[in-house]
């Protein structure tokens, strides 16, 4: 049994290096051979492109997937650490898990991100006995010998690595998508902001081998895949670790090279954002003009406090270039509310940045402590009232501009990749600009995985309606 240990997870030293090894097969019990599992993914695209390599292994050693967890055999969480509410939801279902195990002999297992906390595990074994086994970000390709032991033993089998970090190539996918694809480049994150846990739930900063990330891409690709992804909890970052003279303006480059259709990257920080990288966007045909830029906070005060290492003059100078560099360019951002000694004056000053950047779209959250963090130690002295009416004076003026920068693109031409029908509307099909708005297609034919220009015809707040123009 290996317990997480919060301090260990925050150690950074010059020696850390990324172990890389390919992942090994190991044969799953017997018992689980032919039987269906059932896996819930909570959280960020990491966390998703996580739950893609579970059913990937589970697949491998004879498992398939149900999306009835009453037809499984084996029952794994794949969670979320980023927010309190991500907490209460995963410990809700596991109330639903006790009484299916309650009727039938199943396996119940947690990963990712909440067992990297050394509380969730304390609690587990406490009080949610019923879990057979849990994992962590660091050892998922050690899922199959996790089940086993927790069989063989009959006990609650736990194994949280908290090591600097490695990165584990060729694990089995089986991807949600057929047509767009996440691509792993960076992983951990080596930047602290004060209010963040996932330095500790992912470890340090460490990249994928550009070699590695060109030839999955030109795989995806063979496939029919359209466009990729590349995620990173930090991707401007990309490289630093292992790289004196490659950077992720120049993976850029190296991608768009293999010809697939789109390229994507998620999520940036300011600070490692550099010109080159501006450049590398405009010049790219194949890298999508949007770009994901988290402020956090418009005040300066708050900014420091968060560690966020820029000012909010930097901050705009950056989206500034962005904007005059890249043609057609789509901006959205993550904004922090109600953060420990945020004034009425601070919130303002964030309001202010709104109105300067008018952001294409943002995702807003009040401010959620976590464990070991330095802003949990902060004093928090600002009523509740007082943050969800912040937010929602911060969601009207995101709304706002949001639907501004819908309505100019009402009767142009846009290129949109088709992914499925339309969740709202199962008689049209859904789809993403290059800039990554939603827009709900009219069409005659299946266009599904096709790029079709679609004529804006409807323009809301958070979507976009259009039809199929020749």
């Amino acid at each position: 049994m290996h317990l997480p240990d919060m301090i260990e997870a925050k150690k950074r030293t010059k020696t850390n290096e990324a172990n890389i090894y390919d992942y090994v097969f190991t044969k799953i019990d017997e018992s689980l051979v032919g039987k269906k599992y059932f896996v819930r993914t909570y959280g960020c695209q990491m966390n998703e492109h996580d739950g893609e390599r579970i059913k990937g292994v589970l697949e491998s050693e004879g498992l398939t997937e149900t999306d009835n967890i009453e037809e499984a055999s084996i029952v794994i969480l794949n969670t979320c650490a980023v927010r309190e509410n991500a907490h209460d939801k995963v410990f809700g279902y596991l109330g639903l898990v006790k009484k299916l195990k309650e009727t039938k002999n199943i396996l119940v297992g947690i990963c990712g991100c909440m067992p990297q906390e050394k509380s969730v595990c304390d609690l587990i074994m406490s009080k949610y006995k019923y879990v057979d086994f849990m994992f962590g970000t660091h050892n998922l390709d050690q899922m199959v010998n996790v089940i086993n032991e927790s069989i063989k033993n009959k006990k609650q089998e736990i194994e949280v690595y908290s090591m600097p970090g490695n990165i584990c190539e060729g694990m089995p996918e089986k991807k949600d998508s057929k047509i767009s694809a996440w691509v792993d480049i960076q992983l951990g994150c080596d930047k602290f902001c004060t209010y963040c846990i996932i330095p500790y739930t992912r470890g340090m900063q460490r990249s994928r081998r550009h070699e590695d990330i060109v030839k999955e891409v030109e795989e995806l690709k063979k496939q029919g895949y359209k466009e990729v992804t590349l995620l990173g909890q930090n991707v401007n970052a990309y490289g630093k670790d292992i790289y004196d003279d490659y950077n992720l303006a120049n993976l850029l480059r190296d991608v768009d090279k293999t010809g697939i259709d789109r390229i994507r990257f998620v999520t940036s920080h300011p600070w490692d954002f550099t010109d080159e990288m501006i450049n590398a966007i405009e010049e790219c045909p194949h890298v999508m003009p949007y770009i994901h830029l988290p402020i956090q906070a418009g005040s300066n005060k708050i900014l420091k406090l968060m560690n966020r290492s820029y000012t909010k003059e930097e901050y705009l100078n950056l989206y500034n270039k962005i904007r005059e560099k890249v043609a057609n360019s789509t901006i959205t951002t993550d904004i922090i509310v109600g953060f420990p000694g945020e004034t009425n004056e601070d919130f303002e000053e964030t309001l202010e940045m709104v109105d300067k950047c008018k952001f294409d779209g943002a995702y807003t959250f009040i401010y959620s402590p976590r464990e070991n963090t330095p802003a949990a130690k902060l004093k928090d002295d600002t009523p509740k009232e007082i943050k969800e009416e912040r937010l929602h004076r911060l969601n009207e003026k995101i709304n706002k501009y949001s639907n501004e920068s819908n309505q100019r693109l009402l009767g142009k031409i846009e290129e949109v990749l088709v992914l499925n029908i339309s969740e709202k509307d199962t008689s049209k099909y859904m789809g993403y600009t290059r800039g990554m708005k939603l827009v709900n297609i009219e069409s005659n034919e299946n266009i599904i995985g096709q790029i079709v220009n679609v004529e804006i015809t409807e323009a809301k707040s958070f979507s976009l309606d259009g039809k199929v123009v020749k």
